[in-house]
């Protein structure tokens, strides 16, 4: 996998956790850098943590299903930015101000969940997970720091954009994965 494709895979898994950024920033009354780089870590460190484990998960099953990897690919992929694009239609969840362990772990999960489904697929394509998880979770964490100000300065209106934008990323890597396995197409 070429660092080209890994970096719009890593901004496609971080477009959740950027999206409840600006939320998170939305909340704020004023700017405030240490809850950005809060923000960063958590986000950043729970995108890189679970495609680590997704990648392990799926090593132990390699063997067994190396014929259909692929498919298997593709279609979590596409299930996950299938996901982000029916999320971003929904209505916007109110968050609190709060950028404590309490608040900021059930997101920083929830928002990493598709990267561990990412992880999985790591192991299929062969990538060098070490790098990789490095390179999600330092996109996500500026990606995720950025949020914050933007939700401070614009509010959420990009919330949704930025989910759908994901969801779109993540399903265009999925048919590309395919095509490429398929012979139909080759870079």
């Amino acid at each position: 996998m070429s660092l080209t494709e890994l970096f719009i895979i890593a901004v496609g898994l971080s477009m959740d956790a950027f999206a409840v950024s600006i939320c998170k920033g939305l909340s704020l009354q004023k700017m405030n850098w240490k809850n950005a780089v809060v923000a960063g870590l958590y986000f950043g460190g729970f995108q890189a943590l679970m495609p680590l484990i997704g990648y392990f998960l799926g090593t132990g099953f390699k063997d067994m299903i190396t014929q259909i990897d692929h498919w298997i690919a593709f279609a979590l992929l596409a299930f996950i930015g299938a996901n982000m694009i029916k999320d971003s239609r929904d209505e916007a969840d109110s968050l609190d101000d709060s950028f404590g362990p309490k608040a900021m772990l059930p997101l920083a999960v929830a928002t990493s969940i598709d990267a561990l489904a990412v992880g999985v697929s790591f192991a299929f394509l062969n990538v060098q997970i070490v790098p990789a998880v490095s390179f999600i979770g330092v996109i996500t964490f500026v990606l995720s720091f950025v949020g914050i100000k933007v939700g401070n300065v614009f509010g959420a209106r990009y919330k949704s954009g930025a989910e759908v934008a994901g969801g779109v990323i993540l399903i265009l890597m999925g048919v590309k994965i395919l095509l490429e396995h398929l012979g139909i197409l080759s870079f």
